[in-house]
């Protein structure tokens, strides 16, 4: 079955469960790693009312692997045997959607590129959002000068772990 029909499916699946805990779908993958398949949910919590983060607990990621588990049971649409995990994305998480951009401007983070840029093939600086076409990452350099960087140059974008 396609990945992206298997991701469609799962979040399907998923809609009723994730309103009901009060939990948004970060991600979906379904992946081969050496001889065994992962189906790998993320989910997440946005911030309230007032803008204050909320984080995810492991029960509510409990509750979720257990109703989809069931759910994914009696649908049957996937044909490979695999192992289902629920989670967060973490404290690391990916920068994935548009709005991952607008939601953490002014943390860190650190991007990895395809190829140098600038000089260099990984870099942590303060993300300060999109371009308003959404086609470059805006970030604030060491000289505290704004630098767009494309998004097809960034092989990977994380929240940096500060501690």
């Amino acid at each position: 079955m396609a990945r992206k029909k298997v991701k469609d499916i799962v979040a399907d699946l998923l809609r009723d469960i994730l309103e009901a805990e009060g939990v948004v779908l970060f991600n979906v993958e379904f992946v081969k790693e050496g001889r065994e398949h992962y189906l790998r949910v993320f989910l997440d919590k946005l911030p309230d009312e007032n803008g204050e983060e909320q984080f995810l607990d492991i029960e509510t990621c409990e509750r979720v692997s257990r109703a989809l588990s069931d759910k994914l049971d009696e649908a049957d649409p996937i044909s490979e045997n695999y192992t289902l995990e629920v989670s967060s994305p973490g404290m690391d998480r990916p920068l994935i959607h548009d709005e991952d951009f607008t939601r953490f401007s002014g943390s860190l983070v650190e991007i990895k590129f395809y190829k140098p840029f600038n000089g260099t093939k990984e870099l942590t600086a303060e993300l300060k959002g999109l371009s308003p076409d959404g086609e470059n990452v805006i970030i604030k350099d060491e000289n505290e000068e704004s630098v767009d960087i494309p998004r097809s140059q960034i092989s990977k974008i994380n929240l940096a772990v500060v501690f």
